[in-house]
């Protein structure tokens, strides 16, 4: 069943917030070939400076509280059919899909991959902890590929993107900083100030060098120890998947059950190993946090920290993964290594997550079932997931290459899937 495509001439995309970068402007200008009218709002000085066409780009340079009114106005002076979002959690974001959704339009957001680094996630109406994937079994996802066509085609080897998403975060905040006496009333969704966001990005992208070669040292002990160890995989405290899908405030919340875990449950041979996000900026100053937990708790001699850097070594060999909701959870689960996640996640199915108490987790961890999970792995790579990246000029060419087409048709990705099967098979309920 072929999926219709809504006319192109006739859409009217209004484009909020992007990830840093040049990838908005040029989602946008495609978006404009296909025959669609395109407008952009921006809320400071690092949003204006990536889009580059200023005949359709709308600053917003009120207060807070006037958002909700004055998006309003525009969807309905615009004739506005399409809003176009990364991620659905900051305030002017959850806002503006609430007033959207109200008013039946289309809701289009990009996040990170949920396979990444390789992929993107392109949804509709949200995403992460407000995913439609939380609301499907695996059942389903077995019964859509029955359906389905071929198998998706491998990722490329090296998209190259973490150093331009550094780069790019630094320049936004540079912006920002220097450049926003336009849009004073702007507040960011995070707490840090943009002074301090620019100079962590700073001394993130100076300092790369030094932690590399600390990094290999660190990551280098702990294979050649030969001792059996726990993965832990920290995410950024500020980030949405924290805030909004889970119990905890910050990554030093979540230290502490995990340690306490550690230190009552696992055999005294075993050793916990903590790896800090890539892009992690010593906000929280969570090596320092990490030490002080584990000299507390008697175990400083069990416990290493690995400052970021790549995964794959290090979850080769463990025993067991850690994470609040991490997508790199998902690596470990590819591999067949017992996962346990404290947060809402799109890949917490009971196939597939330890339920287990984290001290019998630590003792006895129960892995994933591979099947199921190469299954649901299938799913997500026939549906939301989209090769390419939005930070490398590679990433964004193989990207564009295909998630315009997706936008311009009537349905989402899970529901072009599971349509397939509701046409087939009348008997199965669709969830979501």
């Amino acid at each position: 069943m072929k999926q219709p495509r809504v006319n192109s001439n006739s859409r009217v995309f209004l484009f909020l917030q992007g990830p840093h970068g040049p990838f908005f402007n040029a989602l946008g200008r495609m978006l404009q070939s296909a025959g669609a009218q395109v407008w952009r709002v921006g809320f400071n000085a690092g949003d204006q400076a990536f889009w580059f066409n200023r005949s359709n780009y709308i600053p917003y340079r009120g207060k807070p509280e006037g958002w909700s009114a004055t998006l309003t106005k525009l969807l309905l002076d615009l004739g506005v059919t399409d809003l176009v979002l990364y991620g659905d959690i900051r305030p002017i974001h959850s806002t503006a899909a609430r007033i959207a959704k109200a008013r039946g339009l289309q809701v289009h957001v990009f996040e990170e991959g949920y396979l990444r680094p390789w992929w993107i996630t392109y949804e509709r109406d949200g995403s992460n902890g407000n995913s439609r994937l939380m609301d499907l079994d695996l059942s389903q996802m077995q019964r859509a590929l029955e359906h389905s066509g071929p198998q998706a085609p491998p990722p490329p080897s090296h998209w190259g993107d973490m150093r331009q998403h550094i780069f790019y975060g630094a320049l936004y905040h540079w912006f920002v900083m220097f450049l926003n006496h336009q849009y004073r009333s702007f507040k960011p969704h995070r707490e840090l100030p943009v002074s301090k966001e620019f100079r962590l990005y700073f001394k993130r992208l100076a300092l790369m060098p030094f932690h590399r070669l600390r990094r290999s040292w660190a990551t280098i002990r702990v294979r050649w120890t030969g001792f059996p160890y726990h993965l832990v995989l920290l995410q950024l405290g500020h980030d949405s998947s924290v805030q909004a899908h889970s119990r905890f405030s910050c990554m030093s919340d979540f230290l502490k059950p995990v340690l306490e875990g550690f230190a009552k449950g696992a055999p005294h041979h075993h050793r916990l190993v903590i790896k800090e996000h890539p892009l992690e900026n010593q906000r929280e100053g969570l090596e320092r946090r990490t030490r002080a937990l584990a000299q507390e708790l008697g175990i400083a001699d069990r416990v290493h920290y690995i400052p970021g850097g790549k995964l794959a070594r290090l979850l080769d060999h463990a025993t067991s993964a850690l994470t609040i909701n991490s997508t790199a959870g998902q690596q470990a689960l590819w591999r067949g290594i017992p996962l346990r996640v404290f947060g809402n996640s799109v890949y917490d199915k009971p196939e597939l997550v330890s339920r287990q108490p984290i001290e019998e987790f630590f003792a006895r961890p129960i892995p994933p079932k591979m099947s199921a999970y190469l299954n649901y792995r299938q799913f997500l790579l026939e549906t939301s997931q989209v090769p390419g990246g939005y930070y490398s000029r590679s990433g964004r060419r193989q990207l564009l290459r295909r998630v315009v087409d997706m936008m311009l048709l009537e349905h989402d990705p899970y529901q072009t899937v599971l349509g397939e099967i509701a046409t087939k098979e009348p008997q199965l309920k669709i969830v979501g």
